[in-house]
């Protein structure tokens, strides 16, 4: 105890350090050295754990005996589900287990070491930037956030969402909707594209779009008259229908 109430200091780099170890360790363990890790997680053994260790090698064994453990414990028992499962689901298993493992392990140094705010932030973002061991093993590993923005940011086109537009720009402006896949769900593509059909014409495509600012629905140009030249000098844009019912009511 005498040693977590004064502890030897360690960096963020350190602890990340440690962290590619272990993680390594384990990701051989769940990979080249597969079949090694299977036969040692024999289901007639005690519970078993498997143990990621710094200089990236790794080892199944019998949790420690000391309470509280000096480290966090990885998942107890992972024998015993290795023949109640097909193999390649277990080994996802152990992966989302290990994942876990490796977090928790992290920042157990990092309350330990005293890691303020900012070292608990930037140590999760060096982490957070490599691929989980779920993800490797699996083959799924996650896009980018930006590419995933992007993909957001076409779902939303293709529904008929206004885009956000910068400062300088007006919101009456330009709209390329993404084309047509070829999906054999009917369903799914045409609840994609129902939102970005013309107010006027119901067609879905054309060079060049622009939004009613009042029903925000989005209109062919050619429909409506309007070029791309005379829409960058509209600040407000109201498409036929409402600038009617406005003189109406007047």
């Amino acid at each position: 105890m005498e040693g977590i109430q004064n502890p030897i200091h360690r960096t963020v780099e350190e602890v990340f350090s440690d962290f590619k170890g272990r993680r390594a360790g384990l990701l051989k363990a769940l990979t080249t050295d597969g079949q090694k890790f299977f036969l040692q997680c024999d289901p007639e053994k005690e519970n078993l754990c498997l143990y990621g260790l710094p200089n990236e090698t790794w080892e199944v064994n019998l949790p420690v005996d000391e309470v509280p453990p000096e480290l966090p414990e990885p998942a107890l028992g992972i024998n015993f589900a290795r023949d109640g499962m097909p193999e390649k689901d277990w080994i996802t298993l152990v992966a989302v287990h290990s994942d876990s493992w490796l977090i928790s392990v992290a920042f157990y140094f990092g309350a330990r070491f005293g890691f303020g705010k900012n070292e608990r932030k930037r140590l999760f973002q060096m982490i957070n930037e490599l691929p989980t061991i779920f993800e490797l093993i699996t083959g799924n590993a996650k896009q980018s956030k930006d590419q995933s923005a992007n993909n957001n940011s076409s779902r939303s086109k293709s529904s008929g969402v206004k885009p956000r537009q910068s400062e300088s720009h007006t919101k009456a402006s330009k709209m390329s909707p993404p084309p047509r896949e070829d999906d054999e769900s009917g369903e799914d593509e045409e609840d994609d594209e129902q939102g970005a059909v013309c107010g006027a014409c119901g067609d879905n495509y054309d060079d060049f779009w622009i939004c009613c600012d009042a029903c925000e629905k989005w209109f062919h140009g050619k429909c409506v008259k309007i070029t791309p030249a005379k829409a960058e000098h509209i600040k407000h844009y109201k498409c036929p229908s409402c600038s009617t019912n406005k003189k109406m009511r007047a």
